[in-house]
């Protein structure tokens, strides 16, 4: 089966349920989880956070003084309630297991105190996953993020036992990373109503891209859903959903908090007005790989140099001034 197959058999799913709904059938679902209890309650992770990118000196190396820089200004300028360090966006790939140590320790210590940190661990090998989580939580994460194993396609099966597995290595709780488009295959509707079984998997972040199947997990389970592509964010809200981990929001942060503020309080109106003002740059920042784009911007606002590890190669000028024309149209 390919993946929109995959795709269509989730949303086929939610029809079903809504269908039993619709027929006066009682539908089983799992109780509303520590991590989301209602719209207007806090998630466990917040309402905003970033996936940071990962600061790289001249010579490659991994700068920890530009690090703990960056972490303070998501925090206490562009208002994040919590980072996602070492995820993909900043180029864990690319990463050893020393230095993505040394890298959470560092933003620990700088904004740990303020805000949550939330390590990105997964792999597509489940012992080196498990591993990656312990040593997080060693480092003093406040929880992990495991993304859908990559490549490899395991099966629905073999995927919950893998993020079980995860899950069970730790006492932190965890976000699953739904991205089928990067991991090649998805988590189904089925296996994440299954694993909201789990008292320690608490949220998603949703970059599957299909509103309706994320709609009824969240009413299956009440895991709380974040929007994992940033132009999502005001969509998945009008679900059920509870924020954004974001990757245009090292510059739209404070702004992408008014517009989940406004929401939560009433006023459609001007949530959708933001989310206007700021879709050209949500969209923009994937124009190419998003920390590209990312780390272009920041260069060009003073947050050190575009330096990346390959495969990624640092934005073409070309590239580079049209999402800054982006920033400054926005006036960010």
């Amino acid at each position: 089966m390919n993946d929109s197959e995959n795709a269509h058999e989730g949303d086929g799913a939610v029809v079903a349920l809504a269908a039993e709904r619709d027929a006066g059938v009682t539908v089983q679902t799992l109780p509303k989880r520590a991590g989301y209890t209602a719209a207007m309650s806090q998630p466990v992770f917040g309402r905003l956070l970033t996936a940071m990118v990962t600061p790289f000196a001249s010579d490659g190396a991994v700068d920890l003084a530009q690090a703990r820089r960056l972490a303070a200004h998501l925090v206490d300028e562009q208002r994040n309630d919590a980072l996602v360090i070492n995820g993909t966006t900043g180029e864990s790939p690319t990463t050893t297991d020393a230095e993505k140590a040394e890298l959470l320790a560092a933003v620990v210590a700088e904004v740990g105190d303020r805000a949550q940190i939330v390590a990105g661990v997964g792999t597509n090998n489940t012992r080196h996953t498990s591993e990656l989580a312990r040593q997080a939580e060693q480092a003093g994460a406040n929880g992990l993020l495991v993304v859908t194993p990559y490549y490899s396609r395991p099966p629905q099966d073999a995927l919950a036992a893998h993020f079980v597995a995860v899950a069970d290595a730790t006492a932190l709780p965890v976000m699953l990373y739904d991205i089928p488009h990067r991991s090649g295959v998805p988590i189904e509707t089925a296996t994440l109503i299954e694993l909201a079984a789990h008292p320690r998997i608490v949220a998603v972040k949703d970059a599957k891209g299909q509103v309706v199947s994320s709609a009824g997990v969240i009413a299956a389970t009440g895991l709380a859903y974040y929007a994992g592509d940033d132009g999502f964010t005001l969509p998945l809200l009008s679900v059920g959903g509870v924020g954004v981990v974001g990757t245009s929001t090292h510059f739209t942060g404070a702004r992408t908090k008014v517009m989940i503020e406004r929401f939560l309080a009433g006023d459609l109106a001007g949530a959708i007005a933001d989310n206007a003002a700021l879709l050209p740059v949500y969209t923009g920042v994937f124009a190419t790989q998003g920390c590209m784009l990312v780390k272009a911007g920041l260069a060009a606002r003073g947050f050190g140099q575009a330096v990346l590890r390959q495969p990624l190669l640092a934005a073409t000028h070309a590239q580079s001034s049209a999402f800054v024309a982006l920033l400054d149209a926005a006036g960010l």
